[in-house]
């Protein structure tokens, strides 16, 4: 299926006479180093229009090995894994930042220089992703991280695979059935090439008409994948691709991926926190990971008007952090007063002063370790700014935002003094209440 998409990709190429190809893969160099020259770890070869001309395109001569000749590379005292992973965060900005990428970097366009810089070489071949496609791949990958295929079904319009009056919901079930069975497996043991495949045979059962963008998406990272299999077959460019979606989710505040993090975050009326831990881990091993704009995107909908749900949901969650810093430390001291204490104070119950299950304390002591280690990621990165949640601060102190949380921190209030009376005092639940 992808060959025979391939065989009709002509059509989607820079069209030219056969004199001016020469002169259009100049371009496409130039626009190319322009785009992606500026990382320290990536060669673009320079065109010299000076002698160049529909029948000769001259360009630096570019020293290197070709990227499948491990051996050779590794004489130089180069990774080749380091260098195929330059190629695939190169790939991830071309694909999914500009849209304009290379559509045929084999292992012969593919050089390791002396430096132990990537070169890619012939221009010959470029192609672009469409600019709503680019944010709606990403989404895509969320959902199916988040395993929402309602929304991966509904995604195909914006990556223009369905036309907007085909039914979805058939698919639903098919793609449920293929990545509820792959994503057993963690993130880093995901294959590129099992999941483009069984995507591949869902795709074949519905009228889907696959862009050849997205064929030669496909095959780009395939190549890459297969480059890296050969020096280690345990490596998954899924994995290291992850670090990127997770920065672009932290700091893009374009709407779809806003909503895409929004999401990810947020489920049945609660914050996971455990979602955001892993995105900052995730995203902090991007070279572009900017703190300072971490979270950015969900401060965004916070202060815009018609983000009063999610307000809602943020008042909620920090009485639900308060209630956990609070009861939490209340049980680190408990636990640190010796035992013969506990038994005279607690008139013989050294168990819990709260009258809280294990299980209800452990949850509480984990939200709260949960965030401190959070906050530590922020404030471990250069560029964080703590002013960027003031924000959230700021929101929770209008009155009416005060109001509106009231009636929980009065639960809470209440909560806490029933178990505090029933423990300590031994006054009934009913009299508490």
């Amino acid at each position: 299926m992808l060959l025979l998409l391939l065989m009709n990709l002509h059509g989607e190429f820079f069209k030219s006479s056969t004199m001016c190809r020469l002169l259009q893969e100049g371009q496409n160099a130039r626009r190319f180093k322009k785009l992606y020259a500026d990382r320290p770890d990536i060669c673009v070869p320079d065109i010299f229009w000076d002698y160049t001309s529909a029948k000769v395109l001259a360009m630096d001569w570019v020293e290197g090995v070709k990227l499948s000749e491990q051996e050779a590379i590794e004489r130089q005292g180069l990774n080749v894994l380091d260098l195929v992973n330059t190629g695939i965060q190169c790939s991830l900005r071309q694909l999914l930042e500009y849209g304009y990428f290379h559509a045929d970097p084999h292992p012969g366009n593919l050089l390791a220089t002396p430096d132990g810089r990537l070169a890619f070489l012939d221009f010959g071949m470029m192609s672009e992703t469409p600019e709503d496609a680019r944010s709606a791949i990403i989404g895509h990958v969320v959902h199916l991280v988040n395993r929402d295929y309602e929304a991966m079904a509904r995604d195909y319009y914006a990556l223009d695979f369905l036309s907007p009056d085909v039914d979805v919901s058939p698919i639903v079930p098919a793609l449920r059935d293929f990545f509820d069975d792959a994503l057993n497996y963690t993130v880093s043991e995901l294959n590129f090439k099992t999941l483009v495949d069984g995507l591949g045979n869902v795709l074949y059962q519905f009228p889907f008409n696959v862009p050849a963008y997205y064929a030669l998406i496909l095959r780009s990272l395939t190549v890459l994948e297969g480059l890296a299999l050969n020096a280690d077959p345990n490596f998954k460019v899924l994995a290291a691709s992850y670090p990127y979606f997770a920065k672009r989710l932290l700091t893009d505040p374009n709407p779809y991926l806003r909503d895409a993090l929004i999401e990810l975050l947020f489920k049945d009326e609660k914050f996971r926190w455990s979602r955001l831990e892993d995105l900052l881990i995730q995203g902090r091993m991007d070279s572009d990971f900017s703190a300072k704009e971490a979270l950015q995107p969900v401060v965004k909908v916070l202060l815009s008007p018609d983000g009063e749900v999610i307000r809602t949901l943020v008042i909620k969650e920090a009485v639900r952090v308060s209630e956990a810093f609070t009861l939490s430390s209340i049980s680190d001291t408990y636990k640190s007063v010796p035992d013969f204490m506990r038994t005279l104070v607690f008139n013989g119950n050294a168990n819990s002063p709260l009258m809280m299950s294990e299980s209800e304390m452990q949850s509480m002591i984990e939200l709260r370790n949960q965030v401190v280690r959070i906050w530590g990621l922020l404030q471990s990165s250069n560029d964080f700014d703590p002013a960027l949640l003031l924000p959230i601060f700021q929101i929770l102190q209008q009155p009416e935002v005060r109001r509106l949380g009231g009636g929980v921190m009065d639960g809470i209030t209440q909560r806490f003094l029933a178990r505090f009376l029933q423990q300590v005092l031994r006054v009934p639940a009913t009299a508490s209440a």
